[in-house]
């Protein structure tokens, strides 16, 4: 009789702090303000958003995200494994005809689109394992800073399932609530993403093809340059003064660096438009100049380290192809 007592306590303990992390006035108001905008009833709004449930452990990654805490030498090393590069090449074999086709529309190279698909999913092979319906819900009422922008996305998310005829409770992605082969976030789900196949349907959770389409599609839409370079290594000279801040928007020329002590490793012309950046190493720093191209990669993710292991991902996998 004890052990039911205490053990009945603890589950309600457990069922108030998880409730207790969420602000359930918020919750209200979503639900009222999404309803009312899509002309739906609150009742079937509250039956998904009932069903989600607060999870601390995505309130501890969103927070310690590991990029900000990395260098650049074991950020890197995550990605630029033996294993992922097998992996991107055995992908590439299994689906060129898509790959091929694709960046023949869009401009965008294989090897490119494959960089992102294996910094994003290792080739589909990690897609998450979080509800996304959970994410979202424990970002957008238990993280008050980031509120607005998730809440958002939870209304997308509640789009994307109704229009693409998902059932929300299963829908699996990472902590943040980015899914599928792309990590698309449901705002760039609904925006971005593309059917290999001419009125078929964009299924980014199960169909490669789909994801090809839909990360060429990504950077095409974002101003992807055909036939031209990502990025190039920079040397530092002995008195090199860089610059104070970082940015991966390209804005002055090759010369304006040069004058600043940096050196393109491979052959740029001195008008051609740069970025410079520094990446932080485990012991010392490396320098690369960013192209246009290497920006819009950031609009997928606005890191410069990940901008630059999916170009070094995609030319690892490349080269590997080439020797065969």
């Amino acid at each position: 009789m004890i052990r039911t007592v205490l053990t009945t306590a603890m589950c309600w303990v457990v069922l108030f702090n998880s409730f207790a992390q969420v602000d359930q006035v918020k919750v209200e108001a979503f639900i009222s303000k999404y309803a009312t905008s899509r002309g739906v009833s609150e009742a079937e709004v509250r039956e998904i958003i009932g069903q989600a449930e607060f999870q601390l452990s995505i309130v501890e990654k969103f927070n310690r995200p590991a990029e900000k805490t990395m260098t650049w030498s074991r950020y890197r090393n995550i990605f630029m494994k033996e294993e992922r590069i097998e992996s991107g090449l055995a992908f590439w074999k299994t689906h060129e005809t898509a790959l091929q086709k694709v960046s023949a529309e869009t401009g965008v190279p294989e090897h490119i689109i494959l960089g992102i698909l294996g910094v994003e999913s290792a080739f589909g092979d990690n897609k998450g394992s979080y509800r996304v319906l959970d994410a979202l819900y424990t970002i957008s009422f238990g993280i008050p800073r980031r509120s607005s922008y998730f809440t958002k996305e939870l209304g997308e998310f509640l789009d994307l399932v109704k229009a693409e005829k998902l059932d929300p409770l299963q829908v699996l992605g990472g902590y943040a609530g980015a899914m599928g082969y792309c990590q698309f976030m449901p705002s760039s789900y609904r925006a971005y993403a593309k059917s290999y196949d001419d009125g078929g349907t964009r299924d980014l959770m199960g169909s490669p093809e789909d994801a090809i389409a839909s990360v060429a599609n990504y950077l095409k839409v974002h101003r992807w340059k055909a036939d031209q370079k990502v990025a190039v290594p920079a040397v530092a000279s002995a008195n090199a003064n860089p610059p104070a801040k970082f940015s991966s928007k390209v804005k002055y020329d090759v010369a304006h660096y040069q004058n600043l002590g940096f050196d393109p490793e491979w052959e740029l012309t001195p008008t051609r438009k740069v970025s410079l950046l520094e990446f932080q190493l485990d012991e010392g720093k490396e320098y690369w100049f960013g192209l246009y191209n290497f920006y819009v990669i950031t609009r997928y993710n606005h890191s410069s380290m990940y901008a630059l292991v999916v170009y070094q991902l995609g030319e690892a996998i490349n080269k590997r192809r080439g020797g065969l």
